[in-house]
């Protein structure tokens, strides 16, 4: 084992000091480059730099007059934000959890500042003033606080018997100096139920029927006295059934064609004095602050 280790570290001298393994660096590449560049004229032959003007620090002020708005610039406030149509100078947003409430369905008791009738056009603004107080939670509206109403449809009295018509809806409330726009209408008129907020005059059409039947009865009656009359005279005798004949078409005539003469009937007018008795009921709630 020894003789073979030694006869391999033998031949690997051999194989190593052979002329074939040696390596001879070529520095005739390099005497050459010197012989032909002077490496001390290559620095005087590069041209100079450019000069560049000295960078100026940025100041701190320029910055934040960057970022500030010229004083010049209009400024807008913020807008007062409103809630709902805006019908009132004072009818803007309000916090609903610290305003006062008066809840919906309230009623209040008013009488009229003015005669309201069906003259009234559409449009047409009345007034209420209340007659008694109405106590809420953490508020009670006084006596005298005033109501207006807008007129929303009129009509005077009409043929087939259809009577006047005035319709008004509460359209604000005044309390406290304070006006706020409110959404109401009349359930009582004269202490009278008024249905569907509609005031109307009294409807005449059954009421022209038996008009116009008791208008061919009493012309019947008048001519059976006349019959009468004639028959008392031995003369008339011979021409007394022609009144009373008469009477009874005309009784007949007037008794069928009722229903259609009373078509040309017109109804009762409505005009409900100034100081009359009014009920105004609110149909949505009311914030006043």
């Amino acid at each position: 084992m020894l003789v073979k280790n030694i006869s391999i570290i033998f031949i690997s001298c051999i194989l190593l000091s052979s002329p074939v393994f040696s390596f001879e660096l070529d520095t005739s590449v390099d005497d050459e480059i010197r012989r032909t560049y002077d490496p001390s004229k290559l620095e005087q032959t590069l041209p100079a730099l450019p000069k560049v003007a000295p960078s100026k620090p940025v100041s701190t002020s320029t910055t934040n007059h960057a970022s500030t708005p010229p004083k010049t610039l209009p400024v807008t406030p913020d807008a007062k934000p409103q809630i709902g149509v805006k019908k009132f100078q004072n009818d803007y947003k309000y916090d609903k959890s610290t305003a006062i409430r008066i809840k919906k369905w309230t009623k209040f008791k008013v009488k009229s500042n003015s005669v309201i009738s069906d003259y009234l056009k559409t449009g047409a603004k009345v007034s209420f003033t209340s007659i008694q107080p109405v106590t809420q939670r953490y508020i009670t509206v006084p006596t005298g606080t005033k109501f207006t109403a807008v007129v929303t449809d009129s009509h005077q009295p009409q043929m087939s018997g259809n009577g006047g018509l005035v319709v008004l809806a509460v359209d604000s409330i005044t309390v406290n100096g304070r006006t706020t726009s409110v959404n109401g209408k009349i359930t009582k008129a004269n202490m009278k139920k008024i249905f569907f907020n509609n005031m109307k005059g009294k409807r005449t059409y059954w009421k022209g029927v038996a008009n116009q039947i008791d208008k061919g009865e009493n012309f019947y009656k008048k001519t059976r006295r006349t019959s009468s009359k004639l028959a008392d005279n031995p003369v008339g005798i011979l021409i007394s059934p022609i009144p009373v004949l008469t009477g009874m078409v005309v009784y007949a005539v007037n008794l069928v064609g009722s229903p259609l003469f009373a078509l040309w009937s017109k109804g009762g007018r409505i005009s409900i004095p100034a100081g009359s008795e009014f009920e105004i009921k609110l149909l949505e709630d009311v914030y006043l602050y």
